[in-house]
């Protein structure tokens, strides 16, 4: 593994786990009154075309931290939409 990647990895790996604590909180007590539907609509819409640009790249760093950032974003976003 060349040494740029491997600061990719552990770039889409810090920032993906980063997120992880509120994903879990918000599944765990559905509550989700301090979520914006606005914010996160427009986060999980950015998640999306920074996928879409990994892929177009073949760049798997960015294509690994998007892809489950992007699952747990629509997640939390239905959860949103469902429980308001």
């Amino acid at each position: 593994m060349q040494y740029p990647e491997l600061i990719g990895y552990c770039a889409a790996a810090l920032t993906t786990v980063s997120f992880a604590p509120q994903a879990w909180l918000t599944f765990r007590t559905r509550d989700v009154r301090g979520i914006s539907l606005g914010m996160y609509s427009v986060f999980a819409v950015g998640v999306a075309l920074w996928l879409a640009y990994g892929l177009l790249l073949g760049a798997w760093p960015i294509v690994a931290a998007n892809a489950v950032t992007l699952a747990l974003a629509l997640a939390i976003l239905a959860m949103k939409l469902r429980y308001r």
